[in-house]
């Protein structure tokens, strides 16, 4: 009932990985109220902050406390009575400036609300050794009397404040021991994690030239590709010689047929019969020569089907163990980008 909120803002909330302290283990889902509140009755500060009905923050600052300011948007400290280490993400760095403002002030407050207590203390352990003293004195004067009760009694208290103040110091050495190792646990946690962002640079200039072989693959690819076209082209061609070749062997054939007809009809002629015999002759090696060139480019067109089909089949496996490279980059490129905003 005594506390009073003196500041809030919205961030979203994150702590350390408990079996790892290196990884961000996100404590919201979403941005939520985050407050600094001021206990009047005990003179103390304390950061808090609620997801629904589950308190996310319960921190109280001390004054060996330390708020870093990790990025441009992140910033975290250490609670050694939590054993965690909180974590905050804002929206904007301008209200990451004003959360850490307000933390060095309120630890600031923290300090001198310490330093008075311990003041207090001190005044009244040299009140008590007074008081006691003069007790003494009084009792060799007067013997007895009601300010005797009184003064014993506010000896007794005055034990029982210095007994309190004593476990307070050996509280307060046991949490700065504490805290003192707890930074060297972020120490080492930081050092780790950069080590590993060396790591993740590494892999991607790896990948980064990975890539770089890979497209320049693609590139002969590409070249092959255009020289199948043009070989198709070329098939193209052959296949208009052939059927041009055909048509012309069709006329032929039908010439040898029209000069055996007329051999055939008109006998007398004998004396043309030798040079129609020598242009039938003729026309068969020429039909010979033209079956062989046909044979020739038939052999040829299976040739370039084959080679074809060859490099399809090398580009298809070319092209899958391309879509794994990429794939591979994509899910290192979220990696990292996890990173560095885990970072």
């Amino acid at each position: 009932m005594g506390e009073q909120p003196i500041f809030t803002t919205r961030a979203h909330v994150f702590q350390i990985d408990p079996s790892t302290k290196k990884n961000w283990v996100p404590a919201s889902k979403q941005a939520v109220t985050v407050s600094y509140f001021y206990d009047v009755t005990r003179n103390s500060y304390r950061i808090i902050s609620v997801d629904g009905a589950k308190v996310i923050i319960n921190s109280t600052i001390t004054p060996n406390m330390t708020f870093t300011k990790t990025s441009q948007k992140f910033g975290q400290w250490a609670d050694s009575r939590a054993n965690t280490v909180f974590g905050l993400g804002f929206s904007s760095e301008q209200q990451l400036t004003k959360f850490a403002e307000k933390f060095q002030e309120v630890k600031e407050a923290a300090r001198l609300a310490r330093d008075k207590s311990q003041e207090k203390i001190e005044t009244s352990s040299n009140h008590s050794q007074a008081s006691s003293t003069n007790g003494t004195d009084d009792e060799k004067a007067s013997c007895a009397g009601p300010a005797n009760t009184h003064l014993k009694s506010e000896n007794d208290k005055l034990k029982i404040a210095l007994t309190q103040s004593a476990a307070n110091v050996k509280k307060w050495e046991i949490e700065l021991q504490t805290l003192r190792e707890s930074n060297a646990r972020l120490t080492t946690a930081l050092q780790d994690s950069a080590a590993s962002v060396e790591q993740w640079k590494r892999q991607f200039s790896l990948c980064r030239d990975e890539n770089d072989r890979l497209r320049n693959k693609i590139d002969e690819l590409e070249e092959q590709c255009s020289e199948i076209n043009r070989e198709k082209e070329k098939n193209t061609q052959l296949k208009r010689r052939i059927e041009e070749l055909e048509l012309e062997l069709q006329e032929k054939e039908t010439e040898l047929i029209d000069l055996r007809k007329q051999s055939e009809i008109i006998p007398q002629l004998m004396s043309e019969c030798e040079y129609v015999s020598e242009k039938l002759e003729a026309a068969e090696r020429d039909n010979q020569n033209l079956e062989d060139k046909v044979r020739s480019l038939k052999t040829d067109i299976e040739e370039s089907k084959y080679r074809q089909r060859h490099l399809k089949v090398e580009l298809k496996s070319f092209l899958e163990v391309l879509d794994g490279k990429i794939d591979d980059l994509h899910d290192f490129r979220r990696g990292l980008s996890k990173l560095g905003a885990d970072n």
